[in-house]
């Protein structure tokens, strides 16, 4: 697997965040909508599928992969699709979007509803360990997916997945931790949890959260020919994540530079309009 493609990948996408990339008038682009527990995120590609905008804004309408408030999401999406709109010059039509794996029809029309409701069509609906499979390609292995709410895992056998699942365990119960253990808000355990320079404090008050989750993994793989394991999602951010999810697994490890992401992108290569 080459990282060093993927993080110039992920890279370029992080510079479209606070700058736009020009487009011509008349060309395809592919909308990415990623409704997170912690951040609902919108990526826009070109027609090559280089990133040309992103937008994002923190939010609580999603709980362990639902929603849970339906006109919240729709406003927050709607919002950010109004931004990326003006900055590019340009309609968006169509998008494709996720859902933790395993996610019910009910539950992923939900989310097919706050996208439509923003005023897209939803062309794909994926599991998200799957999307982030189209920016790493990787062939044999399990995609583990940490986001706000949840652990999500795809076992990929030949190219292909052969077994998904989810459980609760995601960032947010990092940050209750730390919110417990320092004393004080679960707004303010959020941005503690986010300051590179006080991750290697935090992460022994962390490591039982994180342990937890290389449980459900190792749960879920156990019996299971994995040769690694490859984790995304901004839970994973934290400094050293991956050191602990070696140990607890016994199986090598990886990450790419910036793992939060590596599923909006592979959501918006999915867009099929």
């Amino acid at each position: 697997m080459d990282f060093a493609a993927i993080d110039k990948q992920i890279s370029a996408l992080e510079a479209c965040i606070d700058s736009t990339v020009e487009v011509t008038p008349g060309e395809q682009l592919s909308v990415g909508v990623d409704l997170g527990t912690a951040y609902i995120v919108v990526v826009v590609l070109n027609a090559a599928g280089s990133p040309v905008a992103c937008a994002m804004e923190f939010a609580q309408v999603i709980k362990d992969g639902l929603v849970v408030d339906y006109v919240g999401a729709t406003r927050i999406v709607r919002r950010l699709v109004q931004q990326l709109e003006e900055r590019l010059g340009r309609q968006l039509t169509h998008a494709a979007i996720a859902v933790p794996p395993g996610t019910g029809h009910k539950d992923s029309n939900t989310h097919r509803h706050v996208v439509e409701g923003a005023g897209l069509e939803v062309t794909a609906i994926l599991d998200e360990p799957t999307a982030a499979n189209a920016v790493l390609g990787v062939q044999n292995g399990v995609i583990v997916d940490i986001g706000g709410g949840t652990t999500g895992l795809s076992v990929i056998e030949d190219g292909k997945v052969t077994y998904v699942a989810d459980e609760p365990t995601g960032g947010t119960h990092v940050s209750l931790v730390l919110a417990g253990s320092y004393r004080i808000s679960f707004t303010e355990a959020e941005e503690l949890k986010k300051d590179q320079d006080r991750q290697r404090e935090i992460l022994p008050v962390v490591r039982p959260v994180i342990q937890k989750m290389a449980s459900i993994v190792n749960r879920h793989i156990e019996g299971r020919d994995i040769s690694a394991i490859y984790l995304v999602g901004g839970t994973c951010c934290l400094k050293d994540f991956e050191t602990v999810f070696e140990k607890e697994t016994g199986r090598p490890v990886y990450k790419p530079a910036n793992p939060f992401l590596v599923t909006p992108l592979g959501i918006a290569l999915n867009c099929n309009a």
